[in-house]
């Protein structure tokens, strides 16, 4: 099944105090991996969906 999107995840690394973010295919995956990264009570994580856009290629 094609999707017209992707999903980032935008969550704070509380390792080394760093944003990061991680694209993912499909929501599930997304949800998955988000869990995953929020940890205590200083952690967060963002889930965007992004439409996926056809760039027109330089001529």
């Amino acid at each position: 099944m094609e999707t017209n999107q992707y999903f980032e995840v935008t969550y704070l690394d509380t390792d080394c105090g760093r944003i990061r973010t991680e694209t993912f295919d499909d929501a599930a995956a997304a949800e998955r991996f988000a869990s995953r990264r929020v940890a205590g009570e200083d952690g967060w994580v963002i889930i965007d969906a992004v439409p996926n856009v056809e760039r027109r290629k330089a001529a």
